[in-house]
């Protein structure tokens, strides 16, 4: 018994129909505006290839202490939260395609 045949035994409400969709809408430009954020900050950052030591990997600066708060620092968190929430909208949406569909 799989969630399909469960939620096609059940009757769905109104609001489910009526929020699903606009629901989509939502989340799909959502991703759409993460998206050209993330190509835009990775654009700015700079390619850095001297990311330390080659033997240890460690890089022993003022520069590598506070590298979070420099220009790339930023660019870097901004990237990694806008594809996080780009990964869980995308997930968000196919739930509610599927719950729509049943």
């Amino acid at each position: 018994m799989n969630i399909s045949t469960i939620l096609a035994d059940q009757i769905q409400a109104d609001w489910i129909t009526t929020f699903l969709p606009i629901l989509r809408y939502v989340l799909f430009f959502i991703v759409i505006a993460c998206s050209i954020i993330v190509i835009i900050t990775v654009l700015l950052q700079s390619n850095s290839s001297n990311e330390g030591n080659p033997i240890t990997g460690i890089q022993e600066s003022y520069y590598a202490k506070n590298k979070g708060s420099t220009r790339d620092g930023k660019l870097k968190l901004t990237t990694i939260i806008c594809s996080c929430i780009i990964i869980v909208c995308v997930i968000v949406y196919f739930v509610t395609e599927i719950v729509n569909k049943s």
